[in-house]
């Protein structure tokens, strides 16, 4: 094991005294700087030094009186000294202590400037910040405002392309409308002629219906008329046979008129029924209705109505209307009543055909 060596007594003080020696050119320093620092003091007071001077005439007393003077000058002498290096050391130290206050408020006043300075530094750097910020704020309102300006024309150009576009629609809807109304003319002109065309030939469809039917009318009545002459013809001959034969013979010959009276009675009946009857639109061929008639002595027709049904009740309603309508037969006044029974209460079957005389 290697034995560590001792310091010597030279080497044990030697960091010591260079580090006293520091200290004390440090203080010396600092002392030259707080002296050349230091204001201006007033002038020293002036040291009483006191001179003894022994008489040789006086006495031993008086010398010893004067040494003893001497003496308390000497003292006070010493103690005014003491007194006045204290105060220039009192004067000293309190230099020192302005020069460290004055170092100290000058330190303090650079730490003021150095922060007004930062102050000031900071304050341009956002001064700087707040302008770059509304130049950036003034770019961006100088592009919004180009963007809207663009938006407008933008706009502006649509709504003149729109309404180029409208006008060229409203343009081209005159000319269809302009097109349609001659067209529409041309059409109506064409449904007018058409109409008219119609409207003649139905004026000439009712014309020659009416005709026909003035024609049927005068036809009918015509047949009505030689009806009612043949029944009256018959019914005077039938009375004149009754009048110029035998009993027998006027009976049967009664009898058979009696047949034949009656059947021109049904005869008339069907002819005057037919003069009121309306042909309802469902009226065909074919259909037979059974009408349940009852009349007076005097041809009043007191009741009608249906015994058996043709299957239209149209048809059988007209039938009822048309006999109704006949009111009362004058051509009835004056039978027998053994030939009239048969009509006091019968049927009769009635068909479009011998409606439609």
């Amino acid at each position: 094991m290697h034995q560590q060596r001792e310091p010597s007594a030279s080497e044990s003080y030697f960091w010591p005294s260079v580090w006293a020696i520091a200290l004390h050119v440090l203080v010396f320093g600092m002392l030259f700087v707080s002296f050349a620092m230091t204001p201006d003091l007033p002038p020293a007071k002036p040291i009483v030094q006191a001179t003894l001077y022994q008489l040789k005439s006086k006495s031993q007393a008086t010398t010893q009186t004067n040494q003893k003077i001497a003496g308390e000058a000497q003292k006070s002498a010493a103690r005014q000294t003491e007194v006045e290096q204290m105060e220039q050391k009192k004067v000293e130290q309190e230099a020192v202590k302005a020069a460290a206050e004055q170092k100290k408020e000058e330190a303090a006043q650079k730490a003021e400037e150095s922060k007004k300075a930062d102050e000031a530094k900071k304050a341009d750097e956002a001064k700087k910040a707040d302008e770059a910020k509304k130049a950036e704020k003034a770019a961006e309102a100088k592009k919004a405002e180009e963007k809207q300006l663009a938006d407008i024309a933008k706009k502006k150009a649509e709504e003149e392309a729109k309404k180029a576009a409208e006008e060229e629609a409203k343009k081209k809807a005159a000319e269809e409308a302009k097109k349609k109304i001659v067209e529409d003319a041309k059409k109506k002109a064409a449904e007018d002629a058409k109409k008219k065309a119609e409207a003649d030939e139905a004026k000439k469809k009712v014309a020659d219906e009416a005709k026909k039917k003035a024609a049927a009318d005068a036809q009918k009545k015509k047949a009505q008329e030689a009806a009612r002459k043949s029944a009256e013809e018959k019914k005077a001959q039938a009375l004149a046979d009754l009048l110029s034969d035998t009993p027998q013979r006027q009976q049967a010959l009664a009898d058979e008129r009696g047949d034949e009276v009656a059947g021109s009675f049904d005869d008339l009946i069907r002819a005057r029924a037919a003069e009121g009857w309306t042909r309802p639109p469902s009226a065909r061929k074919g259909m037979t209705v059974v009408l349940q008639i009852g009349m007076l002595p005097d041809g009043t027709v007191t009741s009608v109505s249906v015994a058996k049904s043709s299957g239209d009740g149209s048809f059988d309603s007209s039938a009822v209307a048309a006999v109704k309508n006949i009111g009362r037969l004058t051509e009835m006044q004056g039978m027998k009543p053994s030939d009239f029974a048969p009509y006091r209460s019968f049927k009769m079957t009635f068909t479009p055909e011998d409606l439609a005389l």
